[in-house]
């Protein structure tokens, strides 16, 4: 009886980890954000806290204006508050946000975009490194002051008590006309002295307090 001599055919064994697929690596992601979305959301953050808060920075403004006149006795909040409502109302309280608005949300989203870049490029791959946590703060306050120095002067000038200015846009064709560019970048640097410190400070604390947490889950408690 013959035999038949032809092969038989055999499938050619695939092994389980053998994927045809060509995987394409994702987007950089900045704490679970693209990089984009994390610039939106600090702008976003940063003109709500501006914003939301600038009723007390108008206090502010006036309290200081006041207390650098030697003809005019210290007043206090509840004084200052009550002059402003009485003589401007309420409005005289947001005099000026227009400007902060404008400001505060380009100058967050750099502050946060400009600190991820130098993070990235100081670290060299080690998130421990909170030297290069610090510079990277120092970097981002600069380029961040930059943006928000200009409308702050506005912003300042608006606030004052018997501003001579009608708003944000006669302020800054008034300043340039009369005084210059350089009126809108009077304090930046001693804005930038103050601040890159504190900042250098904030960052290399969030950072590491970040690896901290990072390390407890639930299952961590008692």
């Amino acid at each position: 009886m013959a035999t038949d001599a032809s092969p038989k055919f055999r499938g050619i064994p695939t092994s389980p980890e053998f994927h045809t697929e060509i995987s394409v690596s994702p987007p950089p992601t900045h704490d679970g954000l693209l990089f984009w979305q994390y610039m939106i959301a600090g702008s976003i953050a940063g003109s709500v806290e501006h914003m939301a808060m600038f009723p007390v920075d108008t206090l502010k403004t006036r309290m200081q204006a006041l207390g650098g006149s030697r003809a005019v006795q210290p007043v206090g909040v509840r004084q200052t508050l009550g002059s402003i409502l009485k003589l401007e109302g309420a409005a005289g309280l947001y005099r000026g946000i227009w400007a902060m608005g404008l400001g505060a949300g380009p100058a967050h989203a750099v502050y946060f975009s400009v600190y991820e870049l130098c993070k990235e490029a100081f670290s060299g791959g080690d998130p421990n490194n909170s030297a290069a946590h610090a510079v990277s703060g120092v970097f981002a306050t600069v380029a961040s002051d930059a943006v928000i120095t200009p409308m702050d002067m506005v912003k300042q000038r608006l606030q004052l008590q018997s501003s001579p200015y009608k708003g944000v846009g006669d302020c800054v064709k008034r300043v340039l006309v009369e005084e210059g560019i350089g009126a809108f970048y009077a304090s930046y640097r001693t804005t930038v002295v103050m601040n890159a410190p504190f900042t250098a400070v904030h960052f290399a604390t969030y950072e590491a307090a970040k690896r901290g947490l990072m390390g407890i889950s639930p299952e961590c408690g008692g």
